[in-house]
């Protein structure tokens, strides 16, 4: 899945001459400072791309989008607008791995670039695949880590088999007790017991699907079901180092290539949901070291909460990017314009000056990055 370039060797044979009784050649002068070559930069093919795009194009491509369509041919159509994914739900699937692979097939209208085709195939409770039967959630809680790589090599084969190339499936939060809302999802009951199997899981879907950790900085320390309120702590960064953070690290250290950002409020950290939060986005780069691709929850979600501060949709998206997101996604209370939307604002917050030119650039490219390793 991931393009390897090769570089070009250049080769010098020098000569050189015995001594001789001839007065020997005045030497070169070494060249001065100011007649030193100033070396040429070099871009990254994944940056070559993204400059080559206008702005409304790089907007466009930070969205993941969604319809509700089992159509290729209505999917394809969508996706031409240039969105850079595409999340797939339950009703995009009406029947079988055939059906489903020929939906995906439809959304990719460029071979050379290819989109994001992401599901939130966790296995268990969260299943967009029928006829995935394998563990997940709690079925994995106190398994041997090895057995949960091997289920997750064996899902990740699913996904890819369907069409899709990223799964949104590794639930890293560590559940506040067994009847907290995520706990049947999550793949540990503690920090260290979470972590073996999210590094587990990583390293099954290594190099088969993209892998997500989800959802950061953790469901679990602050109680509530983020589809329908913002859950919120106000849980210390010291004891979240030592607790929720476990998990996401060992993700991040095993290869994960997306983080997924929740709604979740750290009254301690910052008054904004994590998936609005410059603090948020800065602590998963500078103390976790992740360098992929930093992806909203649906920010559908934000809506249904009920905060007067989170009901447009167009402004969420582009709070996100400005906060440090890479990609945004909204699945419910979207129509098939929202993502076009979305896009038009987020670049008219850079014509505007709301958001900065580089910080769109910089999520693009992350972006890029990825959808360049699916074309190699």
């Amino acid at each position: 899945m991931r393009r390897k370039f090769r570089g070009s060797a250049l080769v010098m044979l020098i000569a050189v001459t015995g001594c001789s009784s001839e007065t020997p050649p005045e030497p070169t002068p070494s060249p001065t400072d100011s007649q030193t070559m100033t070396p040429t930069p070099t871009f990254s093919p994944e940056e070559i791309a993204v400059d080559a795009m206008t702005t409304e194009e790089r907007a466009a491509s930070v969205v993941m989008g969604h319809i509700p369509s089992t159509d290729p041919e209505e999917v394809g159509d969508y996706m031409r607008s240039g969105l850079g994914g595409f999340i797939l739900m339950g009703s995009n699937v009406e029947g079988d791995q055939e059906q489903l692979q020929a939906l995906t097939e439809g959304l990719i209208v460029d071979e050379d670039l290819p989109p994001l085709i992401a599901i939130d195939q966790e296995g268990g409770d969260v299943s967009r695949l029928p006829w995935d039967d394998l563990p997940g959630g709690r079925q994995l809680q106190g398994s041997d880590p090895e057995d949960v790589q091997n289920t997750f090599e064996d899902r990740a084969n699913l996904v890819v088999d369907a069409g899709a190339n990223v799964n949104l499936g590794i639930v890293a939060d560590v559940p506040a007790d067994s009847a907290d809302f995520i706990a049947s999802r999550a793949l540990g009951a503690d920090p260290p017991s979470s972590a073996a199997n999210v590094q587990a899981a990583v390293t099954g879907e290594q190099g088969v699907v993209f892998s997500t950790l989800k959802h950061f900085p953790g469901h679990g320390a602050a109680p509530g079901d983020s589809h329908f309120e913002l859950p919120s702590t106000d849980l210390s960064l010291e004891l979240w180092r030592e607790a929720d953070a476990v998990p996401f690290a060992a993700g991040v250290d095993a290869g994960a290539e997306l983080l997924m950002f929740g709604h979740l409020v750290f009254s301690s950290v910052d008054d904004a949901p994590a998936s609005l939060s410059e603090r948020w986005h800065d602590i998963a780069r500078s103390e976790l070291g992740f360098e992929g691709v930093c992806i909203t929850d649906d920010l559908g979600m934000l809506l249904s909460a009920g905060d007067d501060e989170y009901q447009d949709p167009v402004q969420n998206a582009v709070r996100a990017i400005d906060a440090g997101s890479d990609m945004v996604l909204m699945i419910a209370g979207s129509t098939p314009e929202t993502a076009g939307d979305m896009a038009a604002g987020i670049a008219e917050a850079v014509e505007n000056g709301t958001l900065s030119e580089e910080r769109l650039r910089e999520a693009a490219i992350r972006v890029m990055s990825l959808r360049l390793q699916l074309a190699g």
